[in-house]
């Protein structure tokens, strides 16, 4: 399903969503792959607005520098600030790629990026894991575009609110998938 339909579904998803604001907020976290440590890089917005993910073999400068360079060209504008967690790596390749931009390190600024990692490993409970890296980097990438688009920050709304939310987003996914347009009598 994510090879087929999947990144055709984010990508309309992503296209709909409001310009990513300008504090990004990156971190990475181990995942196991066939019993070896890979690492997730991810990099959320203010609004916990995923960005970019990529899973890689280290957590070293280069590793970062990759990062963020692929960051820059997809996102295709620079932050104002990155909030990142106190790997040096970070400061290292921050001084190469992005030396205008304003860099934050600390342990408790970093927790948007924190909590976006939990849903992924909701995901990779229910799957039993991950089997390659390719596969890993592929559904990540679909399901950090559409997961969030069912889950509306609810903690903000009331009930009644959220229920409108959902019919609306249930409408937009209907229009995306091409199922608005379908008749339901047999």
């Amino acid at each position: 399903w994510c090879a087929k339909f999947g990144q055709a579904y984010a990508n309309s998803l992503r296209r709909r969503q409001p310009r990513p604001g300008d504090k990004g907020h990156l971190d990475e976290v181990f995942i196991t792959i066939n019993g070896q440590v890979r690492y997730l890089w991810r990099a959320v917005d203010q609004d916990g607005m995923v960005l970019d993910i990529l899973v890689q073999d280290r957590r070293d400068t280069a590793a970062v520098r990759r990062f963020f360079r692929r960051l820059l060209k997809k996102t295709g504008a620079v932050p104002r600030v990155v909030v990142t967690d106190r790997l040096r790596s970070y400061g290292a390749a921050h001084r190469e790629v992005m030396p205008c931009v304003g860099h934050r390190q600390s342990r408790y600024l970093n927790n948007r990026a924190e909590h976006s990692h939990q849903p992924t490993r909701q995901r990779e409970r229910a799957m039993k894991g991950f089997r390659s890296v390719g596969g890993a980097q592929r559904f990540l990438s679909v399901f950090s575009g559409i997961s969030p688009h069912f889950r509306p920050r609810r903690h903000l709304i009331p009930a009644s609110g959220c229920r409108a939310e959902m019919t609306v987003r249930f409408a937009i996914w209907e229009q995306i998938t091409g199922i608005a347009g379908q008749s339901t009598a047999p």
